[in-house]
């Protein structure tokens, strides 16, 4: 039998979530104006491209945030699908985008210019994102909620843009590899695609403390299986 949490430990971490996405929207809506301001200037698609991915976090973020307005853990559990569905279609949406937007870029439809802002930029998220994700997702699982962990990964996808970003910047203003960027960001779109998929089917979300024992199946995740609100059917 797996551990789950008690109704208190439920609310405080249900909190916990409701800051983290809270400050994952803040930070990404600022983000989403400096790269979208930046890449105008630049004519920077990789800029332009990560500042709607921002816009895409926000919407995913803003899905949870919904989810947790609600102080019962059994309406909290109803709104589950529908804020899976949301995060998975943010996903493919940002996939097809970065994919479009790689395809344009390596068929030379014209070179960037330098910029510094984005460089700081990419750097800084690069710096702040993966604190976001791993928090947000260690509360997600122990809750139990799949869309708290997919909007993790969300984040965490973010991270990932970030330093395809950043690198392409670097190269561009440095020695000129244009070409960089658009591969990198071709293989963030497949993850993308993969992360949408789990998402829709509620997948990965479970994980139990190191002190739970295993379940009847003997899987470590206390017998995960998608099904009811798309998350964790403990028995």
């Amino acid at each position: 039998m797996s551990l789950s949490p008690g109704p208190a430990r439920r609310d405080a971490l249900a909190r916990r979530i409701r800051l983290l996405v809270a400050a994952t929207i803040v930070y990404n809506a600022v983000e989403a104006v400096v790269a979208l301001t930046a890449g105008a200037l630049a004519s920077s698609t990789a800029l332009i491209g990560f500042g709607l991915d921002s816009v895409v976090e926000v919407s995913s973020a803003a899905a949870v945030a919904w989810q947790f307005s609600a102080r019962e853990h059994a309406v909290r559990e109803a709104r589950e699908r529908t804020a899976l569905r949301v995060i998975a279609l943010s996903f493919f949406a940002l996939a097809a985008y970065v994919a479009a937007d790689a395809v344009r870029a390596l068929a030379g439809t014209g070179a960037a210019e330098r910029s510094v802002p984005g460089i700081v930029l990419a750097a800084l998220s690069l710096a702040v994102m993966p604190f976001l994700s791993a928090a947000q997702r260690r509360a997600g699982r122990e809750l139990g909620s799949a869309s708290a962990v997919a909007d993790s990964r969300q984040t965490l996808l973010c991270t990932y843009l970030s330093a395809v970003l950043l690198a392409g910047l670097l190269l561009n203003a440095t020695v000129g590899w244009s070409w960089a960027d658009p591969i990198a960001a071709l293989v963030i779109a497949a993850v993308a695609v993969k992360e949408g998929r789990d998402a829709w089917r509620g997948e990965g979300c479970c994980a139990v403390p190191a002190s739970a024992s295993l379940s009847p199946e003997g899987e470590g995740s206390g017998g995960c299986r998608a099904g009811g609100s798309g998350c964790c059917d403990r028995p």
